[in-house]
């Protein structure tokens, strides 16, 4: 049984947040800053690909109210969210999770680097997804 699993049985004490029968959110252990949320489907998926559509309109509405949360109730002007999706993303919990992460400004946090197309590079890139 995973962490998160462990976590929504009580076995292992959370942060919790809030909690409804598909949904369950609480506080990162590591934060990035104070607030950071982990959000979390009840139902063990490991990945995007593998939860009901049912399931994640849950999930995603869980992460815009606690947005919403942290905005009203901690004074949090923006935040992020972010889902690391298999290992290679970053992933470390094969549970399916968003990080609700507040942001302040000036915090020197910054976004995914970006770059350009090599010449032709994106004309393949949409052959394949469209192929």
């Amino acid at each position: 049984m995973c962490v998160f699993c462990k976590i929504i049985k009580s076995e292992i004490p959370c942060y919790k947040i809030y909690e409804d029968d598909q949904v369950f959110a609480f506080l990162d252990i590591n934060p990035v800053h104070p607030g950071h949320t982990l959000v979390i489907s009840k139902k063990h998926v490991a990945n995007l690909e593998e939860i009901s559509e049912a399931d994640l309109q849950a999930l995603i509405l869980t992460v815009k109210k606690i947005g919403q949360m942290l905005k009203n109730k901690l004074g949090v002007l923006g935040y992020n969210v972010s889902l690391n999706n298999d290992p290679v993303a970053g992933q470390e919990i094969p549970h399916l999770h968003f990080h609700i992460i507040p942001r302040k400004i000036h915090d020197g946090l910054k976004l995914f680097p970006q770059q350009g197309y090599a010449p032709g590079e994106a004309e393949e890139v949409l052959r394949k997804l469209l192929a």
